[in-house]
């Protein structure tokens, strides 16, 4: 008789410098796991995280101290009618004709502009001097907020993200994202209500104007999505294009196929997005006892769902520690709907709001970064490294290029 192996604690430097090796154990041998420092349930198995994720017996009543001590109450909190309403206030900016001809050209310009600051200079580092950068910058001008206030929401973005990824509980992080919530709501909340009197074309003056079967958003609602919206929609676009090229940099043959051919950027971000996920675990609460992962959950208990591992599951996905953009068991088509089969956006009713978005995002900077650095590739000594635990991505991605003239 074997007895099952034991993975790396996931608060150890061990799992930081390397979740993918414990991942593994846990699909093979420990699908749910108590972990009592986090005081939660770890679930790794593709069926089970896709189970956390779809059926309504799990809630995210969890986000009650997960992100509204941050955040103030968002859309991830409601559930019902309440959550359907309000999504129907929020979605329509982030899909068709109100996403392609009014916030195209916001994405475009702002990757230009980055690109414009090393473009012949034959060197770069892709995440300081543009991932990190570019998301924000399209949430700013998206939102018609002031661009000389960028390194503030580069502030309040990166404290929010520690504060979410916070699983050890350090004091400090939780005091400043506590500080960071004060200090966003007391510059939004005066821009709101100045832009509710002067209505404009941006996606805050529609979050103002937005109305729905009588209901429309109070000042303290908007504030809460800008908030998640510059935590969200930054950190995991942030990490995706930075995760995307370290992927293509080392595996060049699907790096030159996607510079032939520039319609496989979207299954190259699919791919990311299934392999090295920026985002690699959500949490989840049952409602009720539940069994997942081979035993009960009780009701009310913390639910950790680690994307990463569920996306690496052999079970539902073929080679799955291999980098593949041309892999079958990975539709394109409906990779950044619902119906995805990768975990990255979540799934059911909660799933990523800003999704198309993202993908938006990623074929502009990806196609314009292309097209300043025709013979990219990684600068002479090297090796690209991870960090992170609860969000991950390249620390650093320098390159060299010759400049085009």
């Amino acid at each position: 008789m074997t007895t099952a192996r034991e993975a790396p604690d996931i608060l150890s430097p061990e799992f930081a410098a390397d979740p993918y090796s414990a991942y593994r154990i846990m699909l093979a041998e420990r699908p749910l796991i108590w972990h009592e420092a986090m005081s939660s349930y770890l679930v790794s198995r593709y069926e089970d995280v896709a189970k956390a994720f779809k059926e309504p017996v799990f809630t995210t009543d969890n986000y009650d101290w997960q992100l509204e001590p941050v955040h103030g109450k968002t859309i991830l909190q409601l559930s019902g009618r309440e959550h359907a309403v309000r999504r129907a206030l929020i979605a329509p900016a982030f899909r068709g004709s109100e996403l392609e001809q009014r916030f195209r050209p916001v994405i475009e310009d702002n990757a230009r502009r980055l690109i414009d600051g090393f473009r012949h200079r034959g060197s770069a580092d892709l995440v300081t001097d543009f991932a990190r950068r570019f998301p924000i910058g399209v949430i700013v001008d998206m939102l018609g907020l002031d661009r000389g206030d960028h390194e503030r929401f580069q502030r309040w973005y990166t404290s929010i993200i520690a504060f979410l990824g916070n699983l050890s509980q350090d004091e400090e992080i939780a005091a400043d994202g506590m500080r960071t919530r004060a200090e966003f709501a007391e510059y939004m909340i005066p821009v709101i209500r100045r832009r509710r009197e002067n209505l404009g074309d941006d996606l805050l003056s529609t979050l103002c104007a937005a109305e729905v079967d009588g209901t429309k958003m109070s000042d303290e609602d908007i504030k809460a999505f800008c908030s998640l919206l510059l935590a969200a929609g930054g950190e995991t676009t942030d990490k995706a294009i930075a995760s995307l090229f370290k992927n293509l940099l080392e595996h060049p043959d699907q790096l030159a196929a996607v510079r032939a051919d520039r319609s496989l950027i979207p299954r190259a971000f699919a791919e990311t997005l299934r392999y090295s996920p920026p985002v690699h675990m959500i949490m989840r609460q049952p409602a009720e006892d539940v069994e997942l992962g081979g035993g009960v959950i009780p009701a009310g208990s913390t639910v950790t769902c680690l994307i990463g591992a569920a996306n690496r599951d052999s079970s539902r996905f073929a080679d799955a520690d291999k980098f593949d953009i041309f892999r079958t068991d990975l539709p394109e088509q409906t990779a950044f709907s619902a119906a995805a089969s990768h975990l990255s956006f979540a799934l059911g009713r909660h799933f990523c709001v800003g999704a198309l978005l993202a993908k938006t995002e990623v074929e502009v900077g990806v196609n314009q970064l292309l097209d300043a650095m025709p013979d990219l590739r990684l600068a002479d000594g090297h090796t690209p490294v991870e960090e992170g635990v609860f969000t991950r991505g390249p620390a650093s991605l320098p390159v060299r290029f010759t400049p085009v003239g």
